[in-house]
């Protein structure tokens, strides 16, 4: 039970760089799962960069 919560208090803007660098040892784009991602999510191409705009880059600077 530890592990589920600790993996619901993750911040998909946390763990986003991650899935983008795995897939790209794997040979696979950024694109590929921002395109999953959508797909999963609902968002448009544009909606998913707002978010990451508002949310993610705060996080970076």
């Amino acid at each position: 039970m530890k592990n589920q919560e600790r993996i619901c208090k993750l911040l998909f803007s946390g763990v986003y760089p991650y899935y983008v660098e795995k897939v790209e040892k794997k040979g696979r784009s950024k694109e590929e799962v921002d395109e999953i991602i959508c797909w999963l999510t609902g968002y448009s191409k544009k909606e998913l960069e707002n978010v990451f705009i508002s949310v993610f880059l705060p996080l970076v600077l």
